[in-house]
């Protein structure tokens, strides 16, 4: 049955395609979990990696007088890489820390994003042009875009600057962040 399915061309283009789109995008699963420190998820996401890369590369191996088969392979590299991406970015893995200065100290931007389920550490600053208040906002990463359209909707000159923290330990964030949910 498989024999029959690799000898016809078109056949044989697609199934390598689809092999390396679902190889690569294992692949960028396996380093993103591993990057967040996810050791198990991670070395399983590496075996069914492994797994499918082994059957994908032995079939283009076997048929490389075919230039349509390394094309495809080739193809569904960069594809799997765009895949790969798109699935990390729909599970969100992790917080991000939101630093944000804004001049319109009025506001009270800081109640206003508590009020929508945010933890918010604030702190007087002072710019080139006067008083500032920079906050430093903690949120599951499946919130980032929502955080700053709030933030852009609230204030649309505030300074926004966002990192991953490498670890988190202690404080009021850790429990609350866990257990609040963001208010639209």
């Amino acid at each position: 049955m498989l024999q029959q399915l690799l000898s016809n061309a078109f056949t044989m283009v697609l199934i390598i395609l689809v092999i390396n789109i679902v190889y690569v995008s294992f692949s960028t699963m396996r380093l993103i979990l591993t990057m967040k420190g996810r050791r198990y998820a991670a070395a399983f996401a590496g075996t069914i990696e492994m797994l499918i890369y082994v059957i994908g590369l032995s079939i283009v191996l076997d048929n490389l007088d075919q230039v349509q088969n390394v094309i495809a392979y080739a193809l569904g590299y960069g594809i799997g890489i765009i895949v790969g991406m798109k699935i990390e970015e729909k599970l969100a893995l992790g917080y991000i820390t939101v630093n944000v200065i804004t001049k319109e100290l009025d506001l009270d931007l800081p109640r206003q994003l508590r009020e929508k389920g945010y933890g918010v550490t604030t702190w007087a600053a002072g710019g080139l042009e006067g008083d500032r208040s920079a906050m430093q906002i903690l949120t599951p990463r499946k919130y980032e875009l929502q955080l700053y359209e709030t933030i852009k909707t609230l204030d649309s000159k505030a300074f926004i600057i966002s990192y991953e923290p490498k670890s988190i330990h202690g404080g009021f964030w850790v429990k609350a962040v866990k257990k609040r949910r963001i208010k639209e």
